[in-house]
């Protein structure tokens, strides 16, 4: 049973924990991230990690989302964590 979560916060500490689901094979599914950069630098930020390196999955974006290979991420922008659509 694949485990839907999504991130709050797509900080340093949010980017690695994305990349560690998909790059370590695990049965989660990261259906959204929340954070009040736009979808584009989100995009960017992921793809291009000064510590970590290059992404080593293709990585694009949307006005509402980020793509991965062939999942597609929501990106929400409330700053208000209870009001976020988590059950969506």
């Amino acid at each position: 049973m694949t485990i839907r979560v999504g991130i709050n916060g797509f900080g340093r500490i949010g980017r690695i924990l994305f990349r560690a689901i998909l790059e370590g094979g695990y049965d989660i599914e990261v259906v959204a991230v929340n954070d009040l950069t736009d979808a584009k630098t989100l995009a960017h930020l992921l793809k291009y990690d000064s510590v970590h390196g290059r992404f080593n999955l293709e990585v694009s974006h949307t006005e509402e989302s980020i793509v991965v290979g062939d999942r597609v991420v929501k990106v929400l922008s409330q700053p208000e964590p209870s009001k976020l659509p988590w059950s969506e």
